[in-house]
């Protein structure tokens, strides 16, 4: 069956972190997604490890359902064919800052000439009114100015990074929900409009949704920060063989833990019974949790936790995720076999359409392995694509693709 964004075509001039994994979720909802790369193709193909040289494990994970082509877009043919594709498509979706699109002919009035109702999505690291509109922006720099950082480091300890592209990636559900609403408001009006995905503005509206806490009043009631997620307490706690996450969280939850741990002191308590007094003392409470569960095995805590309908789980470490037995029954880690790289273990859409489904349609294209595919359906004929080849503005990865395969 068809994604529900079958028919939709996306040119995704992003790259890196901040754009791929959005406009993959774009072609996980059906749509035909085109990666637009330069001669040297996207970053993230060199980060190792590979089997094969621009094949690597980060581009593999965020560039699926695509089709890719190279077109160097600083000179002036790579431009007009990029224009020539404009006016094929539904979406324009990219990373590159506004004064560098601006610089080569690309930006929203260029394109929205080649295509009057074009959805122009700019991915920017920050608002275009604002003082730090031209500033570079990555993972890292947006965690610290989001307060991300300072989060991970509570009340009192020093800001920390978290361990993932945490920005990045959340930066991208929040381009490719903006697609779909813009690709919405064009299917009820006919406008194309000009879509602005600030980085920074989308992390840190992200992050206050519970961390404005006290400061959402003003005058505020208390420091920003969420006081749950604040304390030192509040992390995986250690057993006697591994490490588990314990959530009681209501009432009920607490006095059945304390139960379960032989405390009845705490039954009656205030810090349990009182959902006030609860939240102001809950780094307490999270030190008795570490305390009482660091005798018990994982295996045996785990099930008297469930047993007692306690929120709770393992705490399991990255490679042996694909072996968690929900994951297997879900069959949200897929094997397939990609025609250069062989055996690859894929994530699946987690997402469910009971009539549209979200599916691996596709596997991550090599460089320009749809170059000469999609001039064609431009309207280029073969002595065209073959001077683009012979320039240097396009290459033809279908030869890369059947190369490799051999060898």
């Amino acid at each position: 069956m068809a994604g529900p964004l079958a028919g939709v075509r996306i040119l995704d001039l992003s790259s890196v972190g901040f754009g791929p994994y959005g406009s993959q979720i774009l072609g996980d909802y059906g749509a035909d997604v085109i990666k637009v790369e330069a001669p040297e193709g996207d970053i993230t193909r060199g980060l190792a490890p590979f089997r094969n040289a621009g094949m690597g494990p980060f581009y593999l994970n965020a560039n699926r359902n695509k089709r890719a082509i190279v077109l160097d877009l600083k000179r002036p043919e790579g431009r007009d064919a990029l224009l020539k594709l404009v006016e094929t498509a539904d979406v324009l979706y990219t990373s590159i800052r506004p004064a560098a699109m601006a610089r080569l002919g690309l930006g929203y009035d260029d394109c929205r000439a080649a295509k009057a109702d074009i959805v122009y999505v700019a991915l920017v690291g920050f608002g275009q009114d604002g003082p730090y509109a031209k500033r570079p922006a990555y993972d890292d720099v947006i965690q610290g100015l989001s307060g991300m950082a300072a989060m991970q480091g509570g009340r009192e300890g020093p800001p920390r990074f978290v361990n993932a592209s945490i920005c990045d990636k959340i930066g991208s559900q929040f381009a490719a929900h903006a697609t779909i609403a813009a690709l919405f408001h064009r299917e009820r009006t006919g406008e194309g409009q000009l879509v602005e995905v600030p980085m920074l503005e989308s992390l840190v509206g992200f992050n206050m949704v519970e961390h404005n806490a006290g400061a959402t009043y003003e005058p505020p009631l208390g420091p920003a920060g969420y006081e749950r997620s604040m304390v030192p307490y509040r992390r995986p706690f250690a057993t006697a063989d591994g490490y588990v996450c314990v959530l009681p969280y209501n009432t009920k939850q607490w006095r059945a833990f304390f139960t379960l741990m032989e405390r009845p002191g705490m039954l009656d308590d205030p810090r349990v019974t009182d959902g006030a007094v609860r939240s102001e003392k809950i780094g307490e409470l999270y030190e008795m949790v570490a305390d009482c569960v660091a005798v018990w095995p994982t295996a045996d805590l785990l099930a008297a936790l469930d047993k007692a309908d306690i929120p709770s789980g393992r705490a399991v470490p990255l490679g042996e995720l694909q072996d968690d037995p929900h994951l297997k029954a879900v069959g949200l880690f897929r094997h397939v076999e990609h025609p250069t790289e062989g055996s690859l273990r894929l994530v699946a859409p987690g997402v469910r359409l009971s009539k549209s489904p979200a599916e691996i349609r596709s596997l991550p294209p090599g460089l320009g392995q749809h170059s000469v595919e999609l001039l064609a359906e431009a309207g280029y004929g073969a002595a065209e694509i073959e001077a683009l080849l012979e320039s240097g503005i396009t290459v033809d990865g279908r030869n890369e693709t059947r190369r490799d395969a051999a060898e």
